[in-house]
Parts: C-alpha cells; sequence; structure tokens
C-alpha cells in the first residue's frame, strides 16, 4: 500500500465525523427554507473577506497549532475542506420562451424557491517534513465565479422553469511551518492558517451578511494526517509536553485526534470542539443536520409533516428532500433502534456508601432542592416539579425563573463550548430535575440576539447551581 493510499483509508475514518462538522445546522427541521431557523444559517467556522471581517467583527483565518512527533522524513497531508454557497434563483418559463424570477414554483412533487445551496469543497496538500521550514510555505488556491442553469421539467416532460445558480469567487491560502522544539524527544509544532484572501470591498448596499457569504469559506475545518510517526493530544498531552501543548495558539478551531482508537496519526481541526477520536453514532442511519440532532425525535416529526410541508422540503434543498425520503423510507425495526443506547453503566449509592440510596420525606439535599420519597419510575410517582416556579439555592440567595447569574462552567462536566461562556451573564429561563435528582438551570446569555428563537424552541444552555453565581436577590 503506498503512502498515500495509505493516508487516504485514515482520512475516510475521519471524514465521517469531518461530513458531520461540514453539514452542521445545514438546514435545520421543518427542513424549509420559509422556516425562521433556516433563515439564519452558515453558523460555524465562517472565514469571510478579510474587508468584510474588519468591519463586521467576523473572521477572516483560522489557526491551528498542534504538535507532532514524526519518523524520519515522513510526509504530511493536508486537505482544506469548506462549503461554496452558491445563490440559486427560481424562474418560470414563459410562453415566448423567454424566464421571469419568481418566489415560488409548484411541481407535483415539490415547491422551488430560492435558496443558498452549499457545494463542497476541497484543497489537497501532500509535503514531506523537509519542505516545511521555520519561514514556512504559503499554498495560493482560488475557485473561479461561474453561473449554472438547470431547466425544471413538469410531470409531461415540458419545460415550467429553470433554476440560476451564480456562484460568486473563492481566494484563499493555506500557510504551513513547521519548528522543532527543546527537549528530551524529537517534536515539532505545526502552524496551519487557513486564510481568506478575497480583495473584495462590500458595496454600500453591501451592509448585510448575506453578501459576504458566497465570498467566505463556510464550515472551513482541516485534516492533518501523518504517513510515519503521531500527533500529541492537545486535550491529554503526556507530561513531558503539557507545557509545550499549552504554548500552542489554536484561533477560531480545535485540533483533536480523529483517527481510528488507538492510532494519533490522523487529527481534524474543526470550528466545532469536539474530543479526541470522536465518532458517529452507530444507530444513526442519515445526516439529519439539526444542530444537536436526535435522530428518533427527527424522524418522527419529519414523517408527521403534511404533504404541502414535504412538497416545501423537497424544493427547498436536494439535501433536505434526502431527509424527508429518510424519514418516509425507516423501517420499524431501524426507528426503534434509535429509541436508545445503554453507553455505560454506574452505580447509585447512598450518601454513606451503601446500595441504599437516600430517601428522606419532605427533605432537601445539599443543593436546596426537593427530592421527592417515591422513585421517577413507579407509577405511584407524583411529579411535584414545577420548572416555571421552583427555585434553588445558590450561594444563599433562592434563584429561578427570571433570576439574573453570571455563569462560571466547571472544567470536568461543561461542553467544552460552554468555556467560551465563562463570566457572562445570563437569564434563568427553567429550573429542572433529573431522575438521578440532579438540578440543572435552563438560561439565556444576555446579549444573544437569538434569545427569542430559543425560547420560543425552548433550545437553552443547561449549567448546575454549582457553575453559576447569581448577580442579584430573587
Amino acid at each position: 500500500m503506498t503512502t498515500a493510499t495509505a493516508l487516504e483509508s485514515r482520512f475516510a475514518h475521519a471524514r465521517q465525523v469531518a461530513d458531520a462538522v461540514l453539514f452542521e445546522g445545514y438546514v435545520l427541521y421543518p427542513y424549509r427554507a420559509s422556516a425562521a431557523k433556516n433563515r439564519l444559517r452558515w453558523q460555524f467556522g465562517v472565514l469571510v473577506p478579510p474587508a468584510w471581517g474588519r468591519v463586521q467583527g467576523e473572521h477572516a483565518f483560522q489557526q491551528t497549532e498542534i504538535l507532532m512527533e514524526p519518523k524520519g522524513d515522513a510526509t504530511l497531508a493536508v486537505e482544506l475542506r469548506f462549503l461554496h454557497a452558491r445563490r440559486r434563483a427560481v424562474e418560470r418559463a414563459l410562453p415566448d420562451g423567454s424566464f421571469e424570477g419568481v418566489a415560488e414554483l409548484h411541481l407535483d412533487d415539490r415547491v422551488l424557491v430560492p435558496w443558498d445551496e452549499g457545494a463542497e469543497e476541497r484543497v489537497e496538500l501532500s509535503l514531506t517534513l523537509g519542505e516545511l521550514t521555520e519561514e514556512g510555505a504559503v499554498f495560493p488556491f482560488e475557485r473561479p465565479a461561474r453561473e449554472d442553469i438547470e431547466t425544471v421539467a413538469g410531470a409531461d416532460g415540458e419545460v415550467v422553469g429553470r433554476l440560476v445558480l451564480r456562484t460568486e469567487p473563492i481566494e484563499g491560502c493555506v500557510r504551513l511551518r513547521a519548528v522543532e522544539l527543546d527537549g528530551p524527544y524529537r517534536v515539532l509544532k505545526l502552524t496551519a492558517v487557513v486564510e481568506n484572501t478575497n480583495p473584495w470591498i462590500p458595496a454600500a448596499e453591501d451592509d448585510d451578511r448575506e453578501a459576504a457569504l458566497p465570498r467566505s469559506l463556510v464550515a472551513a475545518h482541516l485534516l492533518l494526517g501523518l504517513s510515519g510517526g503521531s500527533f500529541l493530544s492537545m486535550t491529554d498531552p503526556p507530561e513531558w509536553a503539557k507545557g509545550a501543548v499549552a504554548a500552542c495558539a489554536n484561533r477560531h478551531t480545535w485540533p483533536v485526534l480523529a483517527g481510528e482508537p488507538g492510532r494519533a496519526d490522523v487529527v481534524l481541526s474543526s470550528p466545532i470542539i469536539l474530543e479526541d477520536h470522536p465518532a458517529i453514532a452507530p444507530e444513526s442511519i442519515g445526516a439529519m443536520y439539526d444542530s444537536t440532532e436526535i435522530d428518533e425525535i427527527l424522524a418522527l416529526r419529519t414523517a408527521a409533516l403534511t404533504d404541502q410541508e414535504k412538497r416545501e422540503a423537497r424544493g427547498t434543498d436536494p439535501r433536505a428532500a434526502a431527509v424527508i425520503d429518510l424519514a418516509e423510507s425507516m423501517p420499524p425495526e431501524v426507528l426503534e433502534r434509535l429509541h436508545g443506547a445503554v453507553r455505560a453503566l454506574r452505580e447509585i449509592t447512598g450518601p454513606d456508601g451503601t446500595d441504599e440510596p437516600e430517601s428522606p420525606l419532605d427533605v432537601f439535599d445539599e443543593q436546596s432542592v426537593f427530592r421527592p420519597e417515591t422513585p421517577w419510575w413507579d407509577p405511584a410517582h407524583r411529579d411535584t416539579a414545577d420548572p416555571a416556579r421552583d427555585r434553588v439555592l445558590v450561594d444563599g440567595v433562592a434563584v429561578g425563573v427570571g433570576s439574573r447569574v453570571l455563569l462560571r462552567p466547571g472544567l470536568r462536566r461543561s461542553d467544552a463550548q460552554d468555556l467560551f461562556l465563562q463570566g457572562r451573564a445570563a437569564l434563568v429561563e427553567a429550573v429542572l430535575h433529573d431522575v438521578d435528582g440532579g438540578v440543572h438551570l435552563a438560561v439565556t446569555v444576555e446579549g444573544d440576539p437569538g434569545a427569542d428563537i430559543r425560547r420560543e424552541q425552548g433550545r437553552f444552555l443547561y449549567f448546575q447551581p454549582d457553575e453559576l453565581s447569581p448577580l442579584e436577590d430573587a
């Protein structure tokens, strides 16, 4: 097996997760362009033209730094992947053979509407470590502007309209540099920078994000592979490398080991923070595209859409149409498989270490939250939880709906992305109890422009009481 073939097979394993990164939130349930949450798209890894970024505060580059222990003059494979947004206009055919733009074009099985499609792009590089110097190497790339036209035929085969797909030019570069570090082992720090170098300058009328997106690298991420040697984990490095790992500067992206379990020769540097060796759940049978998707719920809800809603979804995007077809064709045994899976078991013991959990009557635990004496699964259990009215004592203050709190996520159990919210003020939206007696506070972050949408959809951020501090008395 050649070096290139071996690296490609290792990349294939990592691409399962990389594809999820590439299309995360691409089109959200109910998969229609008219849905409110599909009007604000492209949220992860967007590298905008520099002129737009300077004005609007968005990023034009991302930087990955990671340590590696190569063997000999190993080959480094680099694959940049991103989506190139192309704007789709819908036109209907007129009797004289010309076309005019329309907001909707109704067909028997779908309703075509204007939409921004995402075309997958790749930039592939391969070089030996001997070619990487401290001065670095620059690899420019570009994608030209183009216009594609697709005719649309009706059930009788007659042309009833067309789709006009316009793609703006993309210009960018990948900068690579490797520096050997002092220490007991041969270790190199690899720096990989992806930059949007598009010279486009927005006109006065191009004052919204929609004008910049077709010239941006969307969901940009890197796959890195070594033909010989290994990368060091950024989250669990060996003791001797912790100082060097801490000195690495990763901006707008985060690298994790992404090859097969037990290997460390492939890295995925993603704008969505992941853990080492991330994997797609084996029960998942297809991409549902909804952020933090729950396949069973999405499949059931999608199958319950009306025929008209399904027609609109099918006409929104080919990937949305595939989701509709997937939900409609899913056999019962496959849907049942999505119902849940046990990944690990843990023993629940009482506070004194015995097998008998504490079961007091009308008492409060250490967080001053009522714990009912009857187990949640017992038919006699009487659910007394009220998310809108329950309160929990935090630093001696009763916190509940409407309370302002300061977020200070815990390092051990927080999602890594929660750490970006350290020190932010938030508003408590609900107090929730889990079946193990734990308490979770649903919050929205102050200043979040999507807070109203989060409330409407019930999509909050969740923290435990010891991960926040009250900002005012209840």
